[in-house]
């Protein structure tokens, strides 16, 4: 487990918010497989953590009591075999949501935030989709039209300008502002018309290419994209 370190202001706080949360995304995410079989139900109660650093970890709960920082929820792997895999990674998202707050939320206790401070972080976080609203596909159906799904279909992946020469300077800023709230499903963070950017042709959801280790050489010769997530769903028995 990494070591404990302090922040002490609103900005640093949300750092370290964002850096857990980004870890944890990942575990529910991009190494969802791996994720899964660390949670083995006949080991002892288990918890996930996010660390600053953006890794996650699956691991027993702190001995000290209390512990250094508030503990994520225990046990979640005794109902992985028992649910639906997306029911229990919805589940686990919902536990590392109300974990996260609660470690911002206790820096800012320790560090003596006053209400403006306060109220500002939670406007910072809040202003991030939830980790369950990414695991469950909530936020890209929150923050995208019909129109808009439609549009991104027929155009399977974006790069920055440089790769795309053809396209006119007027149509990259009409793209931008059409698409600007379109969430990445692995990191959560807004569509930028100078990233690479590819939807998965299985749950249409789009990730920033450096995410999912797809550059837009390699995707020129994938006709049928499928996401870490799609590739790692196992069938139902």
């Amino acid at each position: 487990m990494e070591t404990a370190y302090n922040p002490r202001t609103v900005e640093e706080v949300f750092r370290d918010f964002k850096g857990r949360r980004n870890g944890m995304i990942k575990a529910l995410t991009i190494d969802v497989e791996a994720f899964f079989q660390q949670c083995d139900p006949e080991k002892e109660n288990l918890c996930l953590y996010g660390f600053p650093s953006e890794q996650w970890e699956v691991n027993l709960p702190a001995e000290e009591v209390p512990p250094e920082l508030p503990e994520p929820a225990l046990g979640i792997n005794f109902a992985r075999d028992g649910m639906q895999e997306n029911d229990w990674l919805s589940l686990v998202a919902v536990h590392s949501d109300a974990w996260l707050l609660s470690v911002a939320f206790y820096f800012g206790a320790r560090f003596g935030f006053d209400k403006t401070d306060r109220k500002r972080l939670f406007n910072m976080i809040n202003e991030l989709p939830t980790i369950f609203e990414i695991v469950s596909g909530n936020a890209k159906k929150q923050m995208r039209e019909k129109s808009s799904v439609a549009h991104h279909s027929n155009n399977k992946s974006k790069s920055n300008t440089k790769g795309r020469g053809s396209e006119l300077h007027g149509e990259i800023d009409e793209e931008e502002e059409e698409h600007g709230d379109t969430l990445c499903g692995a990191c959560g963070e807004n569509y930028a018309s100078d990233e690479f950017w590819i939807c998965c042709d299985m749950c249409e959801r789009w990730f920033h290419g450096t995410c999912v280790k797809i550059t837009p050489a390699k995707a020129e010769h994938i006709k049928h994209y499928k996401c870490p997530s799609c590739t790692n769903k196992r069938p139902r028995p």
